[in-house]
């Protein structure tokens, strides 16, 4: 890969050096050829909060579903959305 031949302008904002970097392409700035792989072992995906109206039935059902396999419920409704999506999109 040739070498980096534009040095990185100085950003005032992170909005500023994000707009720069989604509109540049990052070979003419940096040597990917040096790029190293890393790990980020405590990065937490970000969250929202949602607010979900479930019929009362429903939602003893899964909380007891949630109780037999020892999870909290809000994180089996997690899981089988995600498989529910996933299974959507194959």
């Amino acid at each position: 890969m040739n070498k980096p031949t534009k040095p990185i302008p100085t950003f005032q904002t992170e909005a500023e050096e994000r707009a720069f970097w989604e509109a540049t392409d990052s070979a003419a700035h940096l040597d990917w050829s040096q790029a190293q792989s890393v790990r980020l072992p405590n990065l937490k995906p970000s969250t929202t909060s949602i607010s979900l109206r479930l019929p009362n039935g429903l939602l003893e059902r899964i909380k007891i579903a949630a109780n037999k396999r020892d999870v909290p419920y809000q994180s089996l409704i997690k899981a089988w959305l995600a498989e529910k999506i996933d299974a959507v999109q194959k």
